[in-house]
């Protein structure tokens, strides 16, 4: 699959191999992306799933060697998302090429220090520009269990306010050094690998949280960290009890089975809608007080509403979500990836290939690809976090002016 060459260059391509023959998959994936492309590519995003374990160590190496692209980046997952299809654990590799003219590259391996004055990140090329520049983003994808991902994400979001960082926490692996991490023809066990994309070209994102707002929204009157004591002057749970009888039967069962928390990100905007919300679970309630924790540290003054989620909900969510950024652009995506939680899937939908097909069916065939991550990365509200049982996709389009 690949799209047509624009007036501005850009072009992309994608080939996914379900071939168990380690070696056989690679060649076939650089054969059919490099020659749907034309020409080398300025970047290569490569996911591989754990099936091809035992040749880690030559995978970005036989890739990087055959491709000649400027860039690659990748990772392991343990489902593998090419064009319109999931491939849920089994052997996969997909490869995604892009042909940027004029768009600068700055790749990178990032690793995670613990000093006595905090989380250090270290890493950055020195080649990197100083302020990052407007329509920049950062294309991250981690291993979860050797980097700090929210104190990076935190780091990104004081330091470099406004500018997305996308991707996801590599998966299949089951404990440290298990998951893999590749930069150009390197491999890496721990840490990050990430690009920092700038230049002609627009990058945007959609975060779709497959879940639905119930009830109405409150202010947050009295919390400590992550657990909120009061919303309007009474316990959340004096709330949750007058509105659960008031939902549909089904809505009560997915309040039974799991409540969420959605907090929104920009407390200025005149209403509060779809994307407005950083929705995390409740973990925690406690009857005597009324008192619920949830998964994210909160404060007084804060707007808060309850979610639920289930696949209708998710279905819904992303499908609005990817058509409102289609109608929203001058210009329909030229390429697309995909960072969707090892959640989701055929975990969550009766369907295979749900994601993958919603995307391809609301912006036309375009090269997708990306893998089942276990954490996925995306801005909302402005501010960028980590989300789960979460699709976070990334377009790629042409500027307004090309």
């Amino acid at each position: 699959m690949n799209a047509p060459q624009t007036e501005t260059g850009l072009q992309f391509s994608v080939a996914l191999s379900t071939e168990p023959d380690t070696r056989s998959a690679i060649e076939d994936v650089c054969r059919q992306a490099a020659t749907r492309l034309g020409g080398p590519a300025d970047l290569a995003m490569l996911f591989v799933s754990p099936q091809h374990g035992p040749e880690f160590e030559s995978v970005a190496a036989s890739i990087a060697g055959r491709l000649e692209a400027k860039h690659l980046l990748g990772c392991t997952g343990e489902s593998i998302v090419g064009g319109s299809r999931e491939i849920e654990q089994q052997p996969a590799i997909a490869l995604w090429l892009a042909r940027l003219p004029g768009v600068s590259i700055h790749g990178m391996y990032l690793e995670f220090e613990e000093t006595p004055e905090g989380a250090t990140f270290t890493g950055w090329p020195d080649d990197l520009p100083d302020p990052w520049p407007p329509g920049a983003a950062l294309i991250t994808l981690g291993d979860p269990f050797s980097f700090a991902v929210d104190a990076f994400l935190r780091r990104i979001n004081e330091d470099h306010a406004g500018v997305p960082v996308v991707g996801g926490m590599a998966s299949g692996g089951f404990g440290p050094g298990q998951n893999r991490l590749w930069l150009d023809g390197n491999e890496f066990a721990s840490g990050a690998v990430a690009a920092l994309v700038h230049g002609p070209l627009r990058i945007r994102s959609v975060v779709s949280q497959g879940c639905r707002p119930i009830g109405e929204h409150y202010v947050v009157t009295r919390s400590q960290r992550n657990v909120i004591q009061e919303l309007g002057g009474r316990p959340p749970l004096a709330h949750l009890q007058e509105l659960f009888p008031t939902l549909p039967p089904r809505e009560q069962q997915l309040v039974q089975r799991g409540l969420h928390v959605g907090r929104v990100i920009n407390e200025y905007q005149d209403h509060f809608g779809r994307g407005d919300f950083l929705v995390r679970n409740v973990i925690g309630a406690d009857p005597g007080s009324g008192a619920i924790a949830i998964g994210e540290l909160i404060r007084p003054g804060q707007t808060v509403q309850f979610h639920v989620r289930d696949a209708e909900s998710a279905d819904e969510d992303l499908r609005h979500l990817v058509s409102q950024a289609r109608t929203g652009s001058a210009a329909p995506p030229l390429g697309a990836l995909l960072f969707t939680c090892n959640g989701r899937g055929t975990r969550l939908f009766q369907q295979p290939n749900h994601d993958a097909g919603v995307i391809q069916e609301s912006l036309g065939e375009i090269p997708l690809a990306g893998f089942f991550a276990q954490g996925e990365l995306g801005p909302i509200g402005g501010q960028n976090f980590i989300h789960g049982f979460t699709a976070s996709v990334v377009l790629f389009e042409r500027t307004e002016h090309g």
